[in-house]
């Protein structure tokens, strides 16, 4: 099963809108509720940084054998330090987004606690593309 989502970069109302959709199905199709927590936390932290730091994008999820795979691709400024964003912390969002209660530099160290494998994919000026990937 393949569920895709635009994710738009303007809208915070919105923003978690995909997540929850997919948790739902999730919860629909018997899933363990291990697995959907997972799930729903690295992807609702993936749309989130696509919606503050990329502009938006989209989100492409699926459910395959053993895995969940979701993907999140953006067109925004892409990440200069994989190294550095990763750490606890650390944040690039303007002070605005953190205004609104996010932006607290736990998105990509989150993804990664709670995927089984997390890819991500970057290059300044180029975008970013985050690769989720979770074991049923």
């Amino acid at each position: 099963m393949q569920k895709h989502y635009e994710i738009s970069g303007v809208d915070f109302a919105r923003a978690g809108e995909a997540s929850s959709n997919f948790k739902t199905i999730l919860k629909q199709l018997g899933i363990s509720g291990d697995v959907i927590r997972k799930v729903a936390i690295s992807m609702y932290e993936a749309e989130i940084n696509t919606v503050i730091h990329g502009g938006g994008g989209y989100c492409d999820a699926e459910i395959s054998g053993k895995n969940i795979v979701v993907s999140f691709t953006d067109n925004g400024p892409g990440i200069s330090n994989i190294e550095l964003a990763m750490k606890e912390g650390y944040s690039t969002a303007t002070d605005s987004v953190r205004e609104m209660g996010f932006g607290a530099g736990m998105g990509l160290p989150n993804m990664k606690k709670y995927t089984d494998s997390l890819e991500i994919k970057s290059e300044p000026g180029q975008g970013t593309t985050v690769i989720l990937t979770i074991n049923l």
